[in-house]
């Protein structure tokens, strides 16, 4: 990792955990590029910024097909919010395109990484226990591990 990038990490963690496996592993996917965009060298910025915008358009792709195959109550809001993600992606991408400061590429990745752990305890929450009432019968069954417990 270079050293330059060191304190800019976004992790992983079980707290991001919905409990539906398939929006788990895209969310884990999801972290893990815009880790790279807040690690990597300036001049691998473009680069990892191309592999979220093509990660964005399907994972929020499919969470609007889930919404919409499911008559999701909030779907509106939520699928607005995917769209407003990607219209900053595709502007950020014209900015490079037009030869502008790839650091514009790590501001983006910032306000994703602050942007994620709310959508995803409220909105994506919301739709993983929608979905696994409808499939199963009940709300899902979260295990996290390196929690602490107090008595």
């Amino acid at each position: 990792m270079n050293q330059d990038f060191a304190n800019a990490a976004f992790e992983w963690t079980d707290n991001f955990k919905l409990g539906h496996a398939a929006m788990d592993d895209t969310h884990q996917e999801f972290v893990e590029i815009v880790n790279r965009m807040l690690e990597c060298p300036p001049e691998e910025l473009a680069q990892h910024l191309d592999e979220f915008a093509v990660h964005g358009e399907s994972h929020f792709s499919q969470e609007n097909t889930w919404m919409q195959e499911t008559d999701f109550p909030s779907m509106k809001c939520h699928i607005d919010e995917h769209a407003a993600v990607m219209k900053s992606v595709h502007e950020v991408r014209q900015l490079l395109a037009d030869g502008k400061d790839p650091a514009i590429a790590r501001g983006l990745a910032a306000e994703l990484a602050k942007w994620f752990p709310g959508h995803a305890d409220y909105l994506d929450s919301a739709l993983a226990q929608w979905l696994v009432k409808k499939s199963q019968g009940g709300v899902p069954v979260v295990l996290r591990r390196n929690m602490s417990f107090k008595s």
